[in-house]
């Protein structure tokens, strides 16, 4: 009988991205084939603390084993920020373009343009509790480039390259994304957990 574990998330692109990379014996569901419709409030004020957030809510609610995402651009120069409040920087409405504008307005009058995507992902498996990290290096430039990805990737240019996320293409950001990056150590902890072994990635 295969293990059913809930990845908290309404999106199903995300979904179909992790069903391809999840080993065989897990039985992957989403937030609706749970029949969970209420929007958990991410209330954290850490990448860390909404995932958690997320995963302990499906497991007192729901008893499954479950994981969770977050994850935000934090610029150096502006202490971390947008960091947790990435989707909504400019408002509630998490409009992608205001979102960027605010953050060219901030960095307006400063020299330094470092920053690096981060992702957190948090987990509840046969009774182990992890958290996994994700990080990719790069700079902000001030102009949209490329047409590929969404939210902030269009003004992000990773160290190493010279295009944008936007520019790079689906197949080489899933490669070298901070969110990838995640994954490979949340599905090595998967492994492992499932086989009822102790963790060696924590």
């Amino acid at each position: 009988m295969k293990q059913k574990l809930v990845f908290a998330t309404q999106n199903p692109n995300k979904i179909k991205e992790i069903q391809e990379l999840v080993p065989p014996e897990i039985d992957l569901l989403s937030l609706k084939d749970i029949n969970c419709m209420e929007d958990i409030d991410e209330t954290g004020i850490t990448l860390e603390e909404n995932a958690k957030i997320k995963v302990d809510y499906i497991k007192n609610k729901y008893g499954y084993d479950c994981f969770a995402d977050d994850s935000g651009l934090e610029v150096d120069a502006l202490d971390g920020a947008p960091g947790v409040y990435s989707a909504r920087y400019a408002g509630s409405e998490k409009n992608n373009e205001k979102n960027i504008e605010k953050v060219w307005g901030n960095l307006f009058d400063k020299k330094e343009k470092n920053a690096q995507f981060r992702t957190v992902i948090a987990a509840n498996i046969n009774g182990k509790e992890f958290l996994c990290e994700g990080k990719i290096r790069g700079s902000i430039i001030h102009e949209k480039r490329g047409t590929g990805g969404f939210g902030y990737d269009p003004i992000f240019i990773p160290e190493g390259h010279s295009k944008t996320f936007a520019e790079l293409g689906k197949e080489v950001k899933n490669r070298i994304s901070h969110r990838a990056k995640a994954f490979t150590i949340f599905l090595n902890n998967l492994n492992t957990v499932s086989k009822g072994e102790n963790l060696k990635i924590k």
